[in-house]
Formats: structure tokens, sequence, C-alpha cells
């Protein structure tokens, strides 16, 4: 099947990406993540960071209805695809911001692969507000589909999901957990008996990470034990697009923002954007930036319009993300100097956090790997 042209970037997803643009830049996320890391400055001491956003501008997110954009229709959703969720997510990654949003987005698209009657009732949940991430790791932190190390037994979930994204901002869970017949998927509720939440610490200001332990946790059924793995594998491309594009939403902040710090700081008489030192990282990162974004929005694109070809599309554009997060990262807070090091400087919040996107759903080696099996 052929792809359309700009990517499938219409004109309702173009004024859905502008508008969300807007709403970010008149929030300003950033600023209001600041105050709530007071103490909590180094990750390996000291209190637990909590895992803070705000929750009135996630309130508002729901009113205007960016939450349901991948919800289909039937659902009460906005139903519209990946090449949508993937401008909100660039947007995301852009403006750094702490959300339930990232993860919510995810989950859509894994249940969307489900077909189920649980898993529509969960997407008609998110419709009207309530977030959802996803619990899937096992503690080795294996990429592949099987690695989880819940059991599932008689409707109860016993065991851990590690490396659990967001997950004190989130409602509801979808946990992968074995059984006889194989992997299943499980929605269970935050706040219910049974499911105790461990907090990771982690250097990323933006997110949090979370073990879940079940011991006896009621579950309610999205895929039967044996449809969790094709599932799972079916929605990955979505879920490699959507990182991917946060990597390069964040990126292109990294370059604007080292871009005005070369005009404006002064060396031997000069802007350091005169030098040569200076100018031609700049240009590095500006190059794999655009090549990341090309890729990204052509996984989006692949994914909505050409599924046959969504998997190769998405290892390339999580490849190409990863090595710019690390690139990005590097020389942004480099070529700021010594102010890039400090807690003064936003550049050490994107760095965190791009590093940690570097390797969510696996890292540049791990995505080129999985590109030789496809050849």
């Amino acid at each position: 099947m052929s792809q359309p042209k700009d990517f499938g970037f219409n004109e309702d997803i173009s004024m859905l990406k502008e508008t969300f643009a807007k709403f970010l830049t008149e929030k300003q996320p950033i600023n209001t993540l600041r105050p709530s890391l007071e103490g909590t400055e180094d990750p390996y001491h000291g209190a637990t960071r909590a895992g803070f956003f705000d929750k009135d501008t996630w309130q508002q997110m729901i009113q205007l209805g960016w939450h349901a954009v991948a919800v289909p229709e039937e659902q009460g959703g906005i139903g519209m695809g990946l090449v949508a969720a993937t401008a909100l997510a660039e947007e995301i990654g852009r403006f750094a911001l702490p959300t339930p949003l990232s993860t919510t987005l995810q989950a859509c698209f894994l249940l969307r692969e489900l077909k189920s009657a649980g898993a529509d009732q969960l997407l008609s949940q998110i419709a009207t507000g309530e977030s959802v991430g996803l619990a899937i790791y096992g503690q080795q932190g294996s990429l592949n589909t099987d690695s989880t190390d819940v059991m599932h037994d008689a409707g109860t979930l016993t065991g851990t999901s590690w490396y659990v994204t967001d997950a004190q901002k989130l409602d509801h869970f979808i946990v992968a957990a074995n059984s006889d017949n194989g992997i299943g998927l499980f929605k269970v509720s935050a706040n219910q008996p049974g499911v105790t939440l461990e907090p990771d610490r982690i250097v990323d200001l933006t997110r949090d990470q979370a073990c879940l332990v079940f011991s006896g946790a009621q579950a309610e059924t999205l895929c039967e034990p044996g449809h969790g793995e094709p599932g799972l594998k079916a929605a990955l491309p979505a879920l490699l697009t959507l990182i991917a594009a946060d990597i390069a939403g964040a990126a292109e902040w990294q370059l604007q923002a080292t871009a005005d710090y070369a005009k404006v700081r002064q060396q031997f008489d000069r802007p350091i954007g005169f030098f040569q030192a200076v100018k031609h990282p700049i240009v590095d990162i500006m190059i794999q930036t655009d090549a990341t974004r090309s890729l990204v929005y052509n996984a989006a694109c692949a994914f909505d319009f050409d599924r046959d070809d969504a998997s190769r599309c998405a290892h390339l554009a999580k490849s190409s993300a990863s090595d710019t997060a690390s690139l990005a990262s590097q020389c942004s807070t480099q070529l700021h100097g010594g102010i890039g090091f400090t807690w003064e400087a936003d550049i050490q919040v994107y760095h965190k956090r791009q590093i940690h996107s570097e390797f969510m759903f696996g890292d540049g080696n791990w995505q080129r790997a999985k590109l030789a099996e496809l050849i």
C-alpha cells in the first residue's frame, strides 16, 4: 500500500500540533517542574522524588481532548492514528512535559491491537480522562515480549512488574503476565488491594519509574493467555515511534537553545558561535535531528497506511533517535560550558530526559540488531 504525501500530515493534524504547541508555550511546564525538585536534586540520596506532574494542566488537556486523540470513535475518542499521536509526542519532548499523556498514548495503540471487549472497555475509560500505562517488563529488563515476572492464576496476579514508566501518575496499568497457556494482558488499577508501588530512583527529572508488586491482585482480562505476545509485537512499532518522536522534539529544543546561547556567550571578544569548534557540533545536531524527524514521520505514516513496512520503519526511527539523544545531549551540555552542568540551566533537565529516552524500548544497537533480523 502506498503512503500519502507529507507523511499523512493533513490540515487537521497540522492544526492539532500547532494548537498543542501553543498551549504548552503558554504553560511553560518546566517552570512548574522546577519547584517540585527541591530537596531531591540527588536521585540516589535524600528524599525520594515524587512523580510530579501539573494536575491542573492535565485536566485542561483532557477538556481539550488531547488524551483521546488515539481512542477510536466507537469508544468515545477522536479516532486519529499514529501520525497525529506522533505530532503530540514531539511537542511533549520539545517542552520536556511531565505528563501521563505519553504512557496513555502508548496504551491506546496496544489496546487497539488487542481487539477485545476488555480492551474496548479500557479505551472507553481513557476517553473519559483516565490515564493508563504499561507494566510489561521483568527484572532482567529484556525487551522481548515474554520477559514478564508476573504470574496469572485464577484471575489474580502474583509477582513484580519492573521499570514501569510514570507509575505514580497513572490510574490503571496494562500488565503482562505468564500462565500455563502463555502471556496474557490484564488491567489492574493503581489503588486496588494487592498492588504495591515501589518507586525507583532515576536521574530523569520529568518522569518517574517504579516496580509494581502484585500479591493476589484481582485482574481484568484484556486478552487471554497466549494472545499477549502477538498484541505486544503488533503494537511495538507504535511504541517505538512515539518515544522516537519525543526524542526528536527534545533534540530540536536542545539545538535551538544551544544555537541561541552561542550567539550571546562571549569569548575573545566574539560570540562563541563564531568559532568552528562550536559551529560544527551545532550543525551536527541539526543534521541528526532532521534525519530522525524524517524517519519518525515515515514510521508513523507506515503504521497508519502501510503496516507491512511498519516494523522496519519503526526500528529505523528509534535507532536514529537513540543516537540523536546521545549526540544532542552531549554537545548541547558541552557547548553551554560550566553553566550546562548546573541547576541554573534547563539544559541538564533535557539531557537527563534524553538519556532515559535513549534506552526506552531499546537503544540504537538493539534497534539495529532487530533491523538485521528483518533483512
